[in-house]
C-alpha cells in the first residue's frame, strides 16, 4: 500500500538515542511519501517510541498511548522501544493499538504499515489489529542506523546500541539486548551527510557508547579518529562513556583534537564502593577519581557531566553519606540525579533495605542542590573570559541561545547580530537573572 498523504503523528520518550530512532523512522516514512500531522490535525499513524528506564517511565508510555488513541480515533497505532520490548503482548492489548514491534524488528516499521494499513481498512471503524512482532532479547542482533536533528543545531549520532553488562538495577540489557553497532565506514557516512545538510555539531549517542566495535571487531577509539577527519563537522561531544572505557588514549586525543569538544559524560551512579558493588558496576570510586583528575590535568576547562542514583536497594544512610562526600570532592560541573526504581526481572530485587521514598526524595534534592554549586561555580570560572559559542534555533521574538565549547549556556546580547547554527567568538559575561546561563558582552 502507498503511504503517500498518509499523515502521521510522532510522540518519542526516554533518551536520545529513541530521539534519533523516531527521527531515522520519520525521514523513511516522508521520503515514501507520509507527511507530519499538524497539532490539532487527525492523523492516520500515530507512533510511539517508548522508553522502559523506570516505573514512572512506564506510566508515562502507557498515559501516551491512551492519550493518543483518544485524539486520533481510529489511527493505526504502533508501539515500538524498550517497553514494548519488555510488555509486548501487554501493550498489544490496549484500547486502540494495532501493532507493537520489538527491537529486532523496529528497523521495518515502513514495511510493517505498508503492509498492514489496508488489513485495518477492511476492519470495522475503531477496532485495533492488536498484533505483536517481536523477538526474546537474545535473538535481538540488528543495529538499526539512527541520526536526529530535532529542533536544535546539534546532531545526535547513534553508534552502538545494547548493552552487556547487567547491572542489578537495569532493564536496559534485557529491552535492548546484547551490545552491537555499526561499522566505523557507515558512521562516518552518516556523519559526511550531516556536514552536507549544513550539520556542525554530533553528538555520539548509544546504551554503552564506550563499548563499540563488538559486532564488527572495531573499536571506540578507532571510531573518533575517523570521524575526527570528517570535513564540515565543527564538533563532536560523546553523550555518555563509562569510566572503566574512559582511557588516557581516548582523553588524551580529545585534548588534542580541534572537533572533540572538552566535555565529557560520565555515569558514577554511587561514590560508595559498597553501592557500585551491589549494583555490580565495573569500577570503583578509585578508578572514577583517576578518570577525573587525568581530564583535568589535559582539559582543565572541560566540562564534566555525572550521573548519580540514589536509593538504590542497600543504600542505608551511611553508605550514602559516604557517597555525598565523595561526589562534593570530585572536580566536576553537574550531577544528573536520578532515583532508584524497582524494575522488574532486575537482581536488585533480592537486595535488602529497601530505601523509603522520602529519604530518596531527601537524598536527590541535596544532591541537585551540590549540582547547581558546581554547574553555577563551572559557569562563573569563565566570566570575562572569550569562548566559541554555537547558536541554536530559537522561537520567534527570543534571543538566540547557545553553547561554548566547553558546554557553558550563552544567550544572545541585545543588539548583537548573530544566526543559529553559526559559531562565534564570544566574551562571557554575567549569570542571567535565573541563573541558568552567562550573557554574551556586546564590544564596546
Amino acid at each position: 500500500m502507498s503511504l503517500t498523504n498518509i499523515k502521521v503523528a510522532y510522540c518519542t520518550l526516554g533518551c536520545k538515542l529513541n530521539f534519533a530512532e523516531t527521527s531515522t523512522l520519520r525521514d523513511q516514512l516522508m521520503a515514501e511519501g507520509a507527511q507530519e500531522a499538524q497539532k490539532g490535525e487527525r492523523a492516520d499513524v500515530c507512533i510511539v517510541n517508548t522508553c522502559s528506564v523506570t516505573d514512572v517511565a512506564d506510566a508515562k508510555c502507557r498515559q501516551t498511548i491512551h492519550r493518543l488513541t483518544r485524539q486520533h480515533p481510529g489511527a493505526f497505532v504502533v508501539v515500538m522501544g524498550c517497553y514494548a520490548q519488555l510488555k509486548a503482548g501487554e501493550i498489544a492489548r490496549f484500547d486502540g493499538v494495532d501493532l507493537v514491534v520489538g527491537m529486532e524488528q523496529k528497523g521495518r516499521v515502513v514495511e510493517f504499515l505498508k503492509e498492514r494499513l489496508a488489513t485495518k481498512r477492511r476492519l470495522a471503524e475503531g477496532e485495533a489489529c492488536h498484533e505483536a512482532i517481536s523477538v526474546p532479547t537474545a535473538e535481538i542482533r540488528t543495529f538499526v542506523p539512527s541520526c536526529s536533528r530535532g529542533n536544535r543545531t546539534r546532531y545526535f549520532l547513534k553508534v552502538q546500541d545494547g548493552c552487556n553488562y547487567y547491572c542489578t538495577y537495569c532493564t536496559i540489557p534485557i529491552a535492548r539486548g546484547r551490545s552491537r553497532n555499526g561499522s566505523i565506514a557507515s558512521i562516518v557516512a552518516q556523519a559526511r551527510e550531516v556536514a552536507a545538510q549544513g550539520g556542525k555539531e554530533i553528538v555520539l549517542t548509544g546504551v554503552n557508547t564506550g563499548d563499540f566495535g563488538r559486532s564488527t571487531g572495531e573499536d571506540f577509539f578507532s571510531l573518533i579518529q575517523a570521524l575526527d577527519q570528517v570535513e564540515g563537522i565543527e564538533r563532536y561531544r560523546i553523550s555518555s562513556i563509562e569510566p572503566n572505557l574512559l582511557t588516557e588514549e581516548i582523553i588524551d586525543f580529545c585534548a588534542a583534537s580541534r572537533r572533540f569538544m572538552p566535555h565529557f559524560h560520565i555515569p558514577l551512579q554511587s561514590g560508595s564502593d559498597e553501592v557500585l558493588r551491589l549494583m555490580r558496576r565495573h569500577y570503583d570510586s578509585r578508578l572514577f577519581a583517576s578518570r577525573i583528575d587525568y581530564i583535568r590535568r589535559v582539559m582543565p576547562d572541560a566540562f564534566i557531566g555525572v550521573d548519580v542514583i540514589v536509593g538504590m536497594r542497600g543504600e542505608t544512610e551511611e553508605l550514602f553519606e559516604e557517597s555525598y562526600r565523595f561526589i562534593e570532592a570530585q572536580d566536576v560541573s553537574q550531577l544528573h540525579v536520578f532515583s532508584y526504581s524497582e524494575r522488574p526481572g532486575t537482581r536488585a530485587l533480592q537486595i535488602p533495605h529497601i530505601v523509603k521514598p522520602e529519604e530518596k526524595h531527601q537524598r536527590s534534592q541535596r544532591l541537585l542542590a551540590l549540582s547547581e554549586e558546581k554547574r553555577k561555580a563551572h559557569y562563573l570560572r569563565f566570566v570575562g573570559s572569550e569562548r566559541p559559542v554555537l547558536w541554536e534555533h530559537a522561537r520567534a521574538g527570543e534571543p538566540l541561545q547557545g553553547f561554548t565549547d566547553n558546554y557553558i549556556r550563552v544567550v544572545q546580547a541585545e543588539g548583537a547580530e548573530v544566526a543559529d547554527n553559526t559559531l562565534t567568538a564570544v566574551c562571557l559575561g554575567h549569570l542571567t537573572p535565573d541563573g541558568e546561563a552567562l550573557c554574551q558582552i556586546l564590544p564596546e
